[in-house]
């Protein structure tokens, strides 16, 4: 028997894949078609302090290799989420990682504070998302990024992890660090828009909206590889991971575990396929832990 298991930024994971925030919900969908709690962590839709209406539609336009979507973070807000979900997740054994938006960095020190007077696992700070406004995410910016965390880390006495934008570069990342998040998540979704010919007008309301999928995978491995090299604390994978070996790229890139997204539309199974193809490469080759070969193209 291989040892499946990581400890990622204070975090102990079964395995090293976890359902990526926005694209699982809070599983109660996926575990119709298997237990999410086979994964290693399900992040949840990210929360606000107050319920959240999100984007009017479209929300969700289809590109070559990829998605562009504008969900504008609909979520219940984090006392229904606390009342009526978690419970549900915590009983079915699911590890959760509660993703948090806040509108100015006070909220996320708030929404911090709540949930971790809750059961959640750990937290990840989501200073990235694209499409709740026309501005540049928060995320981009190393002074604001240090603020948020700042306040969060004081607030927090859980495994606290930072969702970073594409565009963030190394500085944000460093701040995120210094401040004291225990791991970084890298990459959010790259800013896009999409035009409706029929119209002539922008397909989504808010204009600018995320790309994820297959397409932005090599430029997301670029940058996790990068982090990887400069950073003390581990780096969770993300960007275009929809089988094993887009896994193993990113592990042999240097990171503790990876977040599987858009794979989950493509493929209810996807996320759970990757688990046993992982568990299956580490048979065929003799691997008993993820030490072995994680960062060796670091090396």
């Amino acid at each position: 028997m291989v040892d499946m298991g990581i400890v990622v930024g204070g975090l102990w994971l079964k395995n090293p894949v976890i359902a990526a925030s926005g694209t699982f919900g809070f599983g109660a969908e996926y575990a119709e078609i298997y237990d999410p709690a086979r994964l290693g962590a399900v992040c949840t839709k990210g929360l606000t302090l107050r319920p959240r209406q999100g984007n009017p539609p479209p929300r969700l336009w289809e590109t070559a290799c990829g998605l562009l979507n504008s969900i504008g973070l609909q979520n219940p807000g984090i006392a229904a989420f606390i009342r009526e979900e978690l419970p549900r997740m915590k009983e079915q054994g699911i590890t959760v990682i509660a993703n948090v938006w806040g509108d100015v960095p006070s909220e996320y020190e708030q929404a911090v504070a709540r949930l971790s007077d809750s059961s959640v696992d750990a937290i990840e700070l989501n200073v990235s998302c694209p499409n709740v406004s026309r501005g540049v995410p928060l995320g981009e910016d190393a002074r604001r990024t240090a603020q948020v965390v700042r306040l969060a880390r004081r607030a927090c006495d859980r495994p606290l992890w930072v969702k970073l934008p594409p565009e963030g570069g190394v500085a944000v990342a460093r701040a995120a660090q210094e401040e004291g998040a225990d791991a970084v998540s890298a990459v959010n979704t790259f800013r896009g828009t999409a035009i409706d010919i029929e119209t002539g007008r922008p397909v989504f309301a808010n204009v600018v909206a995320g790309l994820s999928g297959p397409a932005i995978k090599p430029i997301a491995l670029r940058i996790v590889y990068e982090l990887v090299s400069v950073l003390r604390i581990p780096v969770v994978g993300i960007g275009g991971i929809g089988n094993r070996q887009d896994a193993l790229e990113f592990i042999m890139a240097g990171a503790h575990a990876v977040q599987v997204g858009t794979a989950n539309f493509v493929d209810p199974l996807s996320a759970v396929q990757i688990v046993a193809g992982l568990e299956d490469f580490m048979n065929e080759k003799g691997i008993e832990n993820w030490e072995v070969i994680r960062g060796s193209a670091q090396r």
